[in-house]
């Protein structure tokens, strides 16, 4: 059963795959944030970028919600202020 779990891996996108692709990508190309990485990356292996959210894993999903954050994609949410 394990060889199977590989062989599906091997042919087809995992989450973990697709995380491991995008940070070698951003470890290699310095220029190059995580939004810029994962549009590169389907280009480059014809997946639509629509497609990608159930790619994303947690902690991928965290980083680019922090990159998009300090590029005023999203608005920056506090959750730890007190209404004065």
């Amino acid at each position: 059963m394990p060889k199977l779990k590989e062989v599906l891996e091997e042919k087809f996108m995992c989450q973990s795959r697709f995380s491991s692709a995008i940070e070698k990508l951003v470890c290699e190309h310095k220029e190059m944030n995580y939004i810029d990485a994962i549009i590169f990356f389907c280009d480059q292996n014809n997946i639509d970028v629509e497609s990608v959210s159930k790619l994303i894993s947690k902690p991928l999903k965290e980083k680019l919600k922090f990159e998009a954050i300090e590029l005023n994609f999203l608005k920056k949410t506090s959750y730890a202020k007190l209404p004065l």
